[in-house]
């Protein structure tokens, strides 16, 4: 098997948007190509350097069917296919996966990879039912549907969390002390002048109209932010009754895209803003739990992915995580030895919001640049999905 590569820099990521909120007119798909367009130029990555593209996208959007085609070509590189993936929280570990396999295959030597979705102003979507009574149909609002009811559990996000708190007898106090670390840790990325964000995201950010002609606004960073404190959040009462899990101690939905490219160790070097620094895209880990036990998923994937990369927990350098809830970190550390308190650093998902489809692809490019700043590693980055499931990558910097 070839190698497979991410030059260094040559990824990017929009600030996110709080649900309704900055990015809540922009067609995902479009505002991919948009931003994907922006970032090869400012970046001097020529169009001709692909020959194939993964879109991962989870909320339907008008003329999506056409996928990755339609959007290579708003970027400006008509010239490739690829396929369109929806994995619920692990599409961006997916799309990852497909694109390794392509480069590692000798499929291809160059994939763009992108991956967006807007949460906000989702589709409300109708299934025709000739045979029911009257010919009465069945519908359902995309986002908060899905969100709210497992068809084959028949429960929802929550209480995955709810239950994974109860078997491992996670306290609300425990989920918001984790929520003030995490909190901590992003206020890192905003340290100087939001230094680390910059690494990887244009700031300010140009929020351009429905029809990319001009600028309606700016965005300075990510937003939709709580600035929980402790007072705030001891205040908060469990969502379900007899719960432990808060509005304070759950992710919030929100708007963006990331992308990145992968290809081979050669060409890597080719296309590196650093040649010396070297991003190889190690292992992958897929698990699937028992019903309605989501977040912890995590452990079995990851453990998955450490297993084929021939390292230990001991081993990684630094750990970021998808984490919809507080619980996830918890219970993730409590089974491998993770330090709780040391993992995601300078931000995650708990804090900077879920977009689906770009949020683990973020993390990832996080991961990359934190392991950067220490000189080199091994990282790793898991997240839970719908359907009690997960991935895990892990990914090895060398400098």
């Amino acid at each position: 098997m070839i190698g497979s590569y991410i030059p260094y820099g040559a990824y990017w990521c929009s600030p996110f948007s709080r649900w309704q909120g900055s990015l809540q007119h922009l067609h995902s798909v479009e505002f991919a190509a948009h931003l994907t367009r922006s970032a090869l130029a400012s970046r001097g990555i020529d169009a001709d350097v692909f020959d194939a593209g993964v879109l991962g996208m989870t909320v339907p959007q008008q003329f999506s069917f056409y996928g990755l085609p339609w959007l290579a070509g708003m970027a400006g590189i008509d010239h490739i296919g690829g396929p369109t993936i929806s994995q619920a929280c692990a599409t961006s570990a997916r799309v990852l996966s497909v694109a390794a396999q392509e480069i590692g295959t000798g499929s291809a030597t160059c994939v763009l990879a992108v991956t967006t979705d807007r949460l906000s102003n989702g589709p409300h979507l109708f299934y025709p039912r000739p045979k029911a009574p009257g010919g009465i149909g069945a519908h359902e609002d995309w986002v908060p549907g899905n969100m709210g009811f497992d068809p084959y559990t028949q429960g929802d996000m929550t209480q995955t969390a709810e239950n994974c708190a109860g078997k491992w007898n996670v306290s609300t106090a425990e989920q918001h002390e984790v929520v003030l670390r995490r909190l901590q840790q992003y206020g890192d990325a905003l340290n100087d002048d939001s230094a680390f964000l910059k690494r990887f995201m244009t700031l300010p950010f140009e929020v351009p109209d429905p029809r990319f002609k001009k600028t309606v606004t700016s965005m300075d960073g990510d937003e939709g932010i709580f600035q929980s404190t402790a007072e705030g959040l001891e205040k908060l009462q469990p969502v379900k009754p007899g719960g432990t899990i808060t509005f304070g101690g759950q992710t919030h939905p929100a708007d963006g895209a990331a992308g990145m490219v992968v290809t081979t160790e050669a060409k890597a070097r080719e296309l590196s803003a650093d040649s010396a620094i070297t991003i190889k895209i190690v292992a992958f880990g897929q698990a699937r739990v028992e019903k309605s036990l989501m977040p912890a998923a995590t452990i079995p994937a990851s453990r998955q992915a450490l297993e084929r990369a021939g390292i230990g927990i001991a081993d990684l350098a630094a750990i970021k995580s998808h984490n919809p809830f507080a619980v996830n970190d918890i219970i993730f550390a409590r089974e491998t030895g993770a330090d709780l308190m040391s993992m995601n650093n300078y931000g995650s998902s708990l804090i900077w919001g879920h977009p689906q489809g770009p949020t683990g692809m973020r993390a990832m490019i996080e991961l990359i640049e934190e392991l950067t700043l220490l000189g080199g590693g091994w990282g790793l980055f898991q997240g839970c999905a719908a359907g009690d499931t997960a991935m895990a990558v892990v990914l090895k910097v060398g400098g």
